[in-house]
């Protein structure tokens, strides 16, 4: 059995996210877990949704109306499957994993969505995923309107519902409550990088908050990869690298932000900790 080194699972991973016009979320999120599971074979998360793909259609006539298609799907997701959110650990990194989640049938939100959009996307659903803050949704446009639904739950929400879970961001933003900025503008559809890029800070946060700096520091060289002129990730790379003695890393990255970013306002700071290692 193929044991892909750090390096090849991160070329791997590039080579996947080469094309953002062309890229393969569902592989590339499986991939996200090649770190921590490096005998994990890829294939069997494509070919696990594939059989669920199989199951879900012969469950529908061939001219089922597109509402019909989006309400057979939430029952065969959430009823038949059992899919969940793992309300017990959700911060546990196996949420993110998206061969676990088919395997468990828990997870968090963003990954429970990657399956729902595979699954609604063999339907020819017009459907994607919105990096709404604080909580991914998923959202299917049809003639008759929007459908909103948690992938965590399962619920479809209506628009009074999305607002009142805007709110807590409005509150943290100083924004005033009855804001009228229109719903629609944190309904958009998110690319496949960006909800990869989501997961990614979802997995580093995870890994800070257990001051796991090898993790974080796997995590920060996939979100480098996939946005290698945010140069903001590249200074938390270099300090990440520097927790764990990497100063080659470390003076690298901190040099290649400060370069690119002359405004900064973290400037002294980041100038400060560059000084402390050359």
């Amino acid at each position: 059995m193929w044991s892909p080194t750090p390096s090849s699972t991160l070329e791997y991973f590039a080579m996947l996210v080469a094309d953002p016009t062309d890229l393969p979320l569902l592989e590339a999120a499986a991939s996200l877990a090649l770190d921590e599971y490096p005998d994990l074979s890829i294939q069997m998360v494509p070919n696990a949704v594939d059989q669920l793909v199989g199951r879900l259609h012969r469950r529908l006539p061939a001219d089922a109306a597109p509402i019909a298609r989006v309400r057979a799907l939430n029952h065969f997701f959430y009823n038949d499957l059992g899919f969940r959110g793992n309300l017990n650990n959700y911060y546990d990194p196996d949420n993110s994993y998206v061969h676990l989640v088919l395997s468990t049938r828990m997870g968090i939100p963003i990954s429970l969505a990657v399956l729902w959009l595979e699954l609604a996307h063999s339907l020819d659903l017009n459907a994607g995923g919105v990096s709404f803050p604080g909580h991914f949704l998923c959202k299917v446009s049809l003639s008759e309107g929007q459908v909103i639904l948690d992938p965590f739950s399962g619920e479809t929400l209506g628009r009074e519902a999305v607002s009142e879970r805007l709110q807590p961001f409005k509150r943290a933003h100083g924004l005033p409550e009855d804001d009228e900025a229109p719903l629609d503008l944190f309904l958009q559809p998110a690319t496949a990088s960006e909800i990869l890029h989501r997961m990614l800070l979802n997995l580093r946060e995870i890994h800070r908050s257990h001051d796991d700096a090898q993790r974080e520091l796997a995590v920060h060289e996939r979100l480098v990869i996939l946005s290698p002129e945010a140069w903001e990730l590249r200074r938390d790379r270099g300090l990440c690298a520097a927790r764990l003695g990497d100063k080659r890393t470390a003076v690298r990255d901190l040099e290649v932000y400060l370069h690119h970013v002359q405004d900064a306002p973290d400037r002294a700071q980041v100038s400060a900790a560059l000084s402390q290692l050359i």
